[in-house]
């Protein structure tokens, strides 16, 4: 595992937490899309500067890149050799966003652009709630897509809070 994609089914199901264990665990360096997507202030990047960050970090030779942004997937999985699916049900995901925006509340995550303070609203809960579903069923699609498009390839499905955290600990307990 040296070129690693965290992915999950939402907003809150951990993949930014999981992506800086997993980081530690393998000593590989961890990049953050929503630090390549937002700037100070909530504003968004071009697609084509979007695009340019992560291609230079996929011309790395070992790197995790953590976060979902479908429109540019592709760029990812031509040298990822693992993704790893994170899922949790929808009311654990809507219930850290909220535990998030609380702790947070004012402040920058470290897996956020400067100057983006935590925020919640409605179409942001809205977009959670109605695409998780169909990103599950998209999902799916993706990661079978990626396993056939190489031998070398492999995906890491983690389904609950046990699974997730036992796939670090015996990370840790094995380096």
């Amino acid at each position: 595992m040296q070129r690693v994609m965290v992915v999950g089914i939402s907003s809150g199901v951990g993949k930014s937490t999981f992506a800086k264990k997993l980081a530690n665990a393998l000593e590989l360096p961890v990049y953050h899309l929503d630090t390549f997507y937002w700037k100070p202030h909530w504003v968004e990047a071009s697609p084509e500067e979007f695009s340019f960050l992560q291609r230079e970090v996929v011309a790395q030779e070992s790197w995790i890149i953590e976060g979902n942004y479908n429109s540019t997937f592709g760029i990812r999985t031509v040298r990822a050799d693992t993704i790893i699916y994170l899922e949790l049900p929808l009311r654990v995901c809507l219930f850290r966003v909220f535990k998030r925006w609380l702790k947070n509340m004012g402040k920058t995550r470290s897996d956020m652009a400067n100057g983006c303070k935590e925020k919640i609203d409605y179409a942001f809960i809205k977009f959670i709630v109605t695409t998780y579903r169909p990103r599950k069923r998209k999902m799916d699609d993706r990661l079978q897509r990626f396993i056939e498009s190489g031998a070398n390839k492999k995906v890491i499905r983690l389904k609950g809070k046990k699974a997730i955290n036992s796939y670090i600990r015996t990370l840790n307990k094995a380096n």
